[in-house]
């Protein structure tokens, strides 16, 4: 018998004592928003190869999930196969709408592993259906689109997580205890770099139009892959990850790994939006794809009793920050994953961050990877002083599954994650419009670039996909 079926005759079964009207738990958890504890989480997936077919086999290892849809617009592809052929009896679908269409009553939670910009509709459709969602990061393309997302997550009441998977390791742990403990305090500057190999550093910044079109592959949706996006016709160097490097469909480096580098500095020391995004250096700068190497100045101002505070992002093959002295000697760290493109370009300096207070210095890397005081002399004096970190409960996926059944709550959900990928909104706007923006934290409204606010909200979403924007 199909769960929600039986849980609908078992309302039958409410009996009155004493003038009470007793519920079983199990419809009270449902109508609450939560799966009850016993049960596992019907969860859909959407987008089931490269990253989403990852996500899709964490989550179903936790033991929490029990798999329920698939969606997919290449279903046929080579890279979705291996989720296929494990997991042969899930329900298959091209397209999100007609999944919840027709199994929307059997979905408790979605997970959403697609590329950057369609995000949003899949979300948007989800929660509007009172479904839980895991969303990987970025959260969507637009400042718009983000504050659309937290907005309808408030309304109705759903579990959300952005998967920025170091928010349940071992880095947002210990920088939660630290600076609870004072050990990081008054910090005023903290540099956040990327410097790997990335897609479109062979391409040519003097492109004058987007690639030309290709025969769409026959197991393919071009349609509904382009969700809400302005029409472009088909290319290979869009699909398969290429989608990260064009403006209109990806976010880059920062957006990319930004999340994971940037994350518990932008939650703990409370930073919210910027007030000015500066971008210093963009080498290679079109209006097409990502620049070759990126520089840009993110301003925040005084928090409380914590000082205004910088963060310089760098990215690009030759744009490797200065570090202070002390540093030590930077090696590839095997808890950092590698780029979508596994080229991960060994001895010169690892993803990371260098977080710069009044009285001391923080080198870290990226994900679950800890910090560590610099000078080593420092860190040796301080040793015996460093209070106890805690360990995760569980892990990011767990995490996520157990608050859709109201036993733990995420640490990531969309007002943190939120937030962040907003910030990562505004880079990505100075970058492709190469310049200085002024943003008012007050109103979201940039003030000294009128195209730039405008691109805020971004293009109009395609004929027959407005919807989403409303719900």
């Amino acid at each position: 018998m199909k769960r929600r079926k039986f849980l609908n005759t078992s309302a039958t079964a409410v009996t009155a004592a004493a003038g009470f009207t007793i519920v079983p738990s199990s419809i009270l958890g449902k109508a609450f928003g939560h799966v009850p504890p016993s049960d596992k989480v019907n969860l859909a997936c959407c987008g089931i190869g490269h990253r989403g077919g990852a996500i899709t086999r964490s989550l179903n290892d936790t033991g929490h999930a029990n798999l329920v849809a698939f969606c997919d617009v290449d279903m046929g592809g080579e890279h979705t196969q291996e989720n296929l052929k494990k997991f042969p009896k899930v329900a298959r679908f091209h397209d999100f709408r007609e999944m919840f269409d027709k199994m929307g009553d059997d979905i408790d939670a979605v997970s959403v592993g697609t590329p950057d910009f369609s995000h949003f509709p899949i979300t948007m459709l989800a929660m509007s259906q009172g479904k839980h969602v895991y969303v990987e990061k970025p959260m969507a393309r637009t400042f718009q689109e983000v504050e659309l997302m937290m907005d309808c997550a408030d309304r109705h009441h759903v579990v959300t997580q952005m998967g920025n998977q170091g928010h349940s390791e071992a880095n947002y742990f210990q920088f939660k205890t630290w600076v609870d403990a004072g050990i990081i305090k008054d910090v005023t500057a903290m540099t956040a770099h990327m410097n790997s190999r990335r897609r479109w550093h062979d391409w040519d910044p003097n492109m004058s139009s987007w690639p030309k079109a290709q025969p769409i592959p026959e197991t393919m949706d071009w349609d509904t892959w382009l969700m809400t996006a302005c029409h472009h016709d088909y290319n290979e160097d869009y699909h398969h990850g290429q989608w990260r490097c064009w403006y209109d469909f990806g976010m880059g480096a920062l957006g990319d790994w930004g999340a994971h580098i940037m994350d518990t500095a932008h939650e703990f020391l409370d930073l919210g939006l910027p007030y000015e995004i500066n971008p210093t250096r963009l080498d290679g700068h079109n209006p097409f794809f990502f620049p070759m190497s990126s520089t840009i100045i993110f301003k925040f101002p005084e928090r409380g009793d914590m000082p205004a505070m910088d963060i310089t992002w760098q990215d690009g093959l030759d744009n490797i920050p200065a570090v202070p002295d002390g540093y030590g000697v930077s090696e590839i760290d095997p808890n950092i994953p590698p780029p979508s493109d596994g080229k991960l370009q060994p001895a010169k300096l690892n993803p990371g961050k260098i977080i710069y207070s009044k009285e001391l210095t923080f080198k870290g890397g990226s994900h679950g990877s800890t910090l560590s005081i610099i000078p080593e002399e420092k860190a040796k004096d301080m040793a015996s002083s460093l209070p106890e970190v805690p360990e995760s409960t569980s892990n990011h996926f767990a995490n996520f599954l157990l608050a859709c059944k109201g036993e733990e709550k995420t640490r990531s959900p969309f007002s943190v994650g939120g937030p962040l990928s907003q910030v990562f909104t505004l880079g990505v706007l100075a970058q492709r419009l190469n310049a200085k923006l002024e943003f008012d934290r007050e109103t979201k409204q940039i003030t000294n670039n009128p195209l730039a606010n405008m691109l805020l909200t971004g293009a109009p979403p395609r004929k027959g996909w407005e919807e989403f924007y409303n719900m």
